[in-house]
């Protein structure tokens, strides 16, 4: 009765807490929730998400090794600026997988997760013209996520999403207005109609023009939100 009990009262497990605490602060970050150089605290962490100090203590620890938050003596942690330099070499790691990736799916892709993808676009393009930033911004998630899961990528995908929290934080900025969100779907729409075709080189063309494009709006953004940038 006492090992019944125990099990029935046993407290949620710290580390699928921490996951929860980590990836939901990933997306704060990311939404600009909290903008480059804020204060974060355990305490403040702990309160927002529910959890106790040491889910999120290891979710600011996780984070820091991935750089969108940066522990420093006698400061405390706070949430790193936005670094050209580190961009740049995002784009270049996450070019390299995600290219890879559209070439894989050209040679092998499952009908089934196919089929989604068109349910993916079809509310991306909805959300463009309502400039609805927040749907947007998942689904273009869901998009790259999906293609990955399609060509049997899935690792290499975990892989991207540990690198591109630096460019998505500037795609929030620069992903404001409906020209902007129409253009990201157009692409998108490229990328697919290439892999349908079984052409692995347009396919990686349309890739790379894609995670391009960020780059187009960055001098504006950088002019804009000087205080975001190191």
């Amino acid at each position: 009765m006492d090992s019944i009990r125990m099990t029935a009262t046993a407290p949620k497990p710290v580390r699928s807490a921490t996951g929860a605490v980590t990836e939901q602060l990933r997306q704060a970050i990311i939404a600009m929730e909290f903008p480059p150089g804020t204060r974060l605290s355990e305490g403040e962490i702990a309160t927002r998400y529910d959890v106790s100090r040491q889910p999120a203590r290891e979710a600011l620890i996780s984070l820091s090794k991935i750089g969108l938050v940066q522990v420093l003596p006698q400061r405390g942690t706070l949430v790193t600026k936005i670094s050209t330099r580190h961009m740049m070499q995002v784009r270049i790691a996450r070019e390299a997988l995600e290219t890879a990736i559209v070439q894989r799916a050209c040679e092998r892709f499952d009908p089934v997760i196919r089929s989604s993808i068109d349910a993916i676009l079809e509310t991306q393009e909805r959300a463009a013209t309502d400039g609805d930033y927040l749907t947007i911004t998942q689904s273009d998630s869901q998009f790259h996520g999906a293609i990955a899961a399609a060509a049997d990528c899935e690792m290499i995908w975990q892989m991207v999403l540990d690198v591109k929290a630096h460019m998505d934080r500037v795609r929030h900025l620069t992903l404001q207005d409906r020209d902007s969100m129409r253009i990201l779907v157009r692409q998108h729409r490229a990328i697919i109609n290439a892999i349908d075709a079984r052409d692995p080189e347009q396919a990686e063309h349309a890739m790379r023009t894609h995670l391009l494009e960020i780059l187009k709006d960055l001098p504006r953004v950088l002019a804009e939100r000087a205080d975001y940038f190191e």
